[in-house]
């Protein structure tokens, strides 16, 4: 059975969580601590980060990108990719977008400042770091708001790539109580629709050691 070395609250390992669950594969999922790579995973990913998928035969994926696009060739009738090329690029633009700009901008500060270094004692929280992630994140969700007012999913008129990474990052920052969503009506609408579907009630059902969601975080209609 394939394996996916995961982390709860990294959003790349929830990203290929909700993939593998769209696409109705399988996979036993192993946690691994970001703070803390043991030997034996370093040897499977010597960068130590996840996500990393392991499939029977062997063949180890390391990242988002890898993994993702690995599915796409094998089992390209259920593409998780819009039809046309510009649609396409599109949605990477997207994913690239959530994975790149907004884990640097915001995700990455604030999982680092409000947990690992509870788990770790490593310092003092700063509320600076965490007051301009803040900051960084009410830009994000105002393009979020655009797009999710103008299309019907992120990158068109078909659930894609793009809609599950941008939902696997904000349900990280969900987790931590950091999304007001009330300032932001249509992204709500939009990730509402993806928290109903049978693909993220594992993410729903998470427990993370040392943290308590908000009572909305597991609320279909919140």
């Amino acid at each position: 059975m394939r394996v996916l070395h995961h982390y709860w609250l990294s959003s790349g390992s929830r990203f290929c969580r909700l993939m593998l669950a769209e696409r109705k594969l399988d996979a036993l999922q192993k946690l691994e601590l970001p703070w803390d790579a043991q030997s034996a995973f370093l040897a499977v990913n010597p960068a130590g980060t996840v996500p990393v998928l392991v499939e029977d035969d062997g063949t180890v994926l390391s990242g988002v990108w890898p993994i993702c696009e690995y599915f796409e060739d094998i089992s390209p009738e259920g593409s998780l990719l819009p039809g046309t090329p510009a649609a396409r690029a599109e949605a990477r633009r997207l994913v690239d977008w959530f994975h790149g700009k907004f884990e640097r901008e915001v995700v990455g500060p604030v999982l680092k400042e409000k947990h690992f270094r509870r788990v770790t004692g490593d310092g003092v929280p700063s509320s600076q770091i965490i007051r301009t992630a803040m900051g960084n994140l009410a830009s994000h969700m105002e393009y979020l708001n655009f797009l999710a007012e103008r299309r019907k999913w992120l990158a068109g008129n078909k659930l894609s790539l793009a809609d599950l990474h941008a939902a696997a990052s904000l349900s990280v920052l969900d987790f931590l109580g950091d999304i007001f969503w009330q300032d932001w009506p249509e992204a709500k609408t939009w990730y509402s629709r993806i928290k109903s579907r049978p693909s993220f009630r594992p993410l729903l059902a998470d427990s993370v050691t040392g943290l308590t969601p908000p009572e909305h975080y597991a609320d279909l209609d919140f």
